[in-house]
């Protein structure tokens, strides 16, 4: 598959005072120097409310999604999505590009663009290398317009004609109104659509993407879109499963694009109830669903231990949390069907 060359802009913008993001990843040179990836993935499309393969073949994607890469970079390399894919059955993994700080989480776009460049294509190569779907996560809470067009444009000028990529522009959207998101995904869905004319874009909607129904009474009127839904099983129950069953029976697709077992703070007791009416919806809806997070932190969320390698196929059972192991689970018995 021919990935198109970095253009002098984009390759100072990347080049320029790089630091590997993870210590099993390539270098960026590396990386940049190469003019083909083979893969063997289809590209994927949506029709109404479906994510489909070029035969026309329903897919659904599950995997987990790595952490904020300015805390958790040590992860952004090939060991760790070789091991996603080939230890936990995962066919899809997410880079959560952290756009501006938030909390404990610094070292964002907004700090070090060409660090948040590298971790993101350091990912986007293992996914490829390994046959795997991957999401490129603009992990942003504000509206950050333009430092969104900078880095898309950086990462489709690379990517663009690769089927495993899907961009997901505004990851989780405040208590923002749908008009303003939509205003921000018309100006930047374009200028993704220039070097990617054909990926799955994904837009995020209102309140931490829990306001689905408010994006289906009036959705964006560009096509090949998926709609992000966003749950913690602890805090969001039938209510929420409710606005999204109205959402789908309007006809917007939906794509679970991060979710957790715990509380919404990502922390708290696992709930294994809710959890599983979570799975029987997306598995009803044939949803693809997103598990937050490849991270170290002391949060039930975060499914490694700090003594974890970085590299993840040196993990053992030991390095895995509770959650973990039922994401795991998840994970391999949702692929086994497809």
């Amino acid at each position: 598959m021919k990935i198109r060359s970095l253009s002098a802009v984009a390759l100072v913008l990347v080049l320029a005072g790089l630091s590997a993001c993870g210590k099993s990843s390539k270098s960026t040179a590396e990386a940049v120097a190469e003019d083909t990836v083979a893969t063997s993935l289809s590209p994927l499309h949506v029709e109404g409310t479906a994510l489909l393969n070029a035969s026309g073949d329903t897919v659904v994607l599950t995997g987990p999604s790595l952490g904020w890469h300015s805390n958790w970079g040590r992860f952004y390399n090939e060991g760790t999505v070789k091991a996603l894919k080939e230890k936990w059955g995962a066919n899809v993994t997410r880079a959560a590009i952290g756009a501006h700080g938030s909390g404990d989480c610094m070292k964002t776009y907004d700090v070090d663009s060409a660090y948040s460049v590298n971790c993101a294509m350091a990912v986007i190569d293992a996914a490829i290398a390994n046959d795997m779907y991957v999401i490129c996560d603009w992990h942003s809470h504000e509206n950050t317009l333009e430092n969104a067009k900078k880095f898309f444009s950086v990462i489709t000028e690379k990517y663009g004609d690769s089927p495993n990529v899907l961009y997901e522009i505004w990851n989780e959207p405040l208590d923002i109104s749908w008009q303003e998101i939509k205003d921000y995904s018309n100006e930047l869905i374009p200028l993704i659509r220039k070097n990617a004319p054909n990926a799955v874009v994904i837009v995020g909607t209102p309140r931490w993407d829990q306001e689905v129904d408010v994006a289906a009474d009036s959705p964006l009127e560009i096509p090949n879109l998926l709609y992000s839904l966003h749950y913690y099983a602890g805090t969001h129950k039938d209510w929420n499963r409710d606005k999204a069953e109205k959402a789908i029976a309007a006809g917007l697709p939906l794509i679970i694009s991060e979710c957790g077992s715990m509380d919404h703070t990502g922390d708290g007791p696992i709930d294994y109830e809710s959890w599983e009416a979570w799975m029987d919806f997306a598995d009803k809806h044939n949803l693809s669903v997103v598990m937050w997070d490849i991270a170290d932190k002391n949060e039930t969320c975060s499914m490694v231990k700090p003594t974890a390698s970085d590299n993840g196929m040196e993990w053992t059972d030991d390095d895995l949390k509770e959650w973990a192991k039922l994401a795991q689970k998840t994970i391999k018995e949702r692929n086994s069907k497809q």
